[in-house]
């Protein structure tokens, strides 16, 4: 990441680490570069980046550098908290953030007529992915004392699209009913701006292309631009 950011905001530079020395100590066409550029370097400065959260060890250092924070596929407690961290973090490194700001939030998605339509259409996806995500701890829901899975105390195992929808951390059923779910994230999270809509694994790209439309046609229509303020 130093690195990164040295490329982006430096004219010219160079770095010494514990395990990268750029440039090489080995000479060049004959001469032994000093410093490097990165060529075009971007034009809007300071570069917006984003990253995902898998735990709240790398919330400190993202809030540090000002780095942007993606939670996706998470249960409604765990997200909670996660957002709290962060904005907390926020606050210590003196940075006043509203609840969600900075973040996005990402969740499954199948829209269909009803909810029972919605479950049992993208049950084998649901299904699919955790049977590979479960086995190494990747199931980010929480039982009701805010426990996430896996930890002592609290459930494991492979979990059903039923408890995906009962942790929130899905989009299915009806239109109305994704409307108002996100309505209900815009009440929490005031701050909150980006919205992630994740590709269930294993849906064909032809499918995955329909749900994407009926998401623009019906869901995002219910939600108008806002005006910057000045």
């Amino acid at each position: 990441m130093e690195i990164l950011f040295k490329s982006f905001n430096e004219e010219a530079w160079r770095h010494k680490g514990r395990f990268y020395t750029i440039p090489a100590e080995v000479p060049f066409r004959s001469y032994q570069p000093r410093d490097l550029t990165v060529v075009p370097r971007p034009v809007n400065r300071p570069v917006e980046i984003w990253q995902a959260i898998a735990s709240g060890k790398s919330i400190p250092f993202m809030v540090q550098h000002g780095i942007k924070g993606m939670v996706t596929m998470n249960g409604e407690l765990v997200t909670r908290q996660v957002f709290n961290q962060f904005r907390d973090e926020a606050a210590r490194a003196g940075r006043s953030l509203a609840p969600g700001e900075d973040l996005a939030w990402g969740g499954g998605l199948y829209l269909a007529p009803s909810l029972e339509e919605a479950i049992h259409r993208v049950r084998p996806y649901h299904d699919e992915r955790y049977k590979w995500f479960a086995p190494f701890g990747f199931v980010r829901y929480a039982d009701e004392h805010g426990r996430p899975w896996g930890t002592p105390g609290a459930p494991t195992g492979v979990p059903t699209i039923e408890e995906g929808v009962k942790q929130k951390a899905w989009l299915v059923g009806p239109a109305s009913s994704v409307i108002q779910r996100i309505r209900e994230l815009e009440t929490e999270y005031p701050g909150l701006e980006q919205i992630i809509l994740h590709w269930p694994e294993g849906m064909p790209a032809d499918e995955w292309k329909t749900q994407l439309r009926l998401f623009a046609r019906d869901v995002m229509a219910a939600f108008a631009p806002v005006a910057a303020t000045a």
